[in-house]
């Protein structure tokens, strides 16, 4: 007893050096890319009006920050994404849940959500400024249709993915359809569904930038354009660090999600 204790310490210490090792491996990857390009620029070995390099984009961030601008347009953008991801998440999983509850359902969608998930969803941009104005909700929208598709055929291939044996078993018990999608489809299938928010993190953003470039005259988009219309590649590489550690940090809370889901699962 007293071995198994002492191994079961042991190991625990060791995944514990481990994920400190892989933190901080990742820190200094993400340190020795800044003081590395700092010193290209500081060289002149880089072209710092194209480059850009940190100095400046830290001074081009407190810059927008004194002048009030930068939590504006960081909340715009944050917004719309954020409603965007969670209007495409709800709407794609009830539609992944139809699909799998009924599979003639399936094969009449499913060539058509190919179809639609193949097609650029850039393309749409001026229809969706006709239907819903030039504003926040084509923004929205935009975000939406990029992630909606994508969602709907994750959730029903990892509700479908689930072995047939498992669910035999709980008809075999009695259990109604819904009780096997509540207590095994959908715990089961919960892995899946976190990976697809993580994906749906990117693509929110995709979605709300794409739309910001389109109709915005706000948002970490409209900034982007804005510096490239007037070549000032500070502001435009400032921004898409600023659009890095919001994803980064909507990723972080999905990765918290996830901790969650599997205490439940457990």
């Amino acid at each position: 007893m007293i071995n198994h204790t002492q191994s079961h310490l042991a190991y625990l210490k060791k995944e514990k050096m481990q994920r400190w090792s892989i933190h901080g491996i990742r820190l200094g990857i993400l340190v020795g890319f800044i003081i590395l390009w700092e010193l290209l620029a500081y060289f002149n070995i880089i072209d710092v009006f194209i480059m850009s390099c940190p100095s400046r984009i830290v001074e081009t961030l407190f810059d927008l920050a004194s002048g009030g601008e930068l939590f504006f347009h960081i909340g715009v953008t944050t917004a719309e994404t954020l409603i965007g991801f969670a209007i495409a998440t709800v709407v794609g999983t009830f539609f992944g849940f139809l699909n799998w509850w009924s599979s003639k359902l399936k094969k009449i969608s499913e060539p058509y959500l190919v179809v639609l998930n193949s097609l650029p969803k850039i393309a749409l941009g001026p229809i969706l400024i006709i239907w819903f104005g030039a504003g926040y909700n084509s923004i929205i929208a935009m975000t939406v249709l990029i992630c909606v598709i994508i969602t709907i055929i994750t959730v029903q291939n990892a509700f479908l993915a689930v072995p047939q044996e498992q669910i035999s078993m709980m008809q075999g018990m009695g259990a109604s359809r819904f009780t096997i999608f509540r207590k095994l489809i959908f715990q089961a299938s919960l892995p899946t569904t976190i990976s697809m928010l993580k994906i749906n993190v990117g693509l929110s953003f995709v979605g709300s930038i794409m739309g910001e470039y389109l109709v915005s005259k706000a948002g970490i988009g409209f900034l982007i354009v804005y510096g490239s219309q007037i070549f000032d590649l500070d502001l435009v590489m400032t921004c898409t660090v600023i659009l890095l550690i919001l994803a980064g940090l909507i990723y972080y809370g999905v990765s918290l999600l996830e901790k969650f889901s599997i205490r439940y699962k457990g």
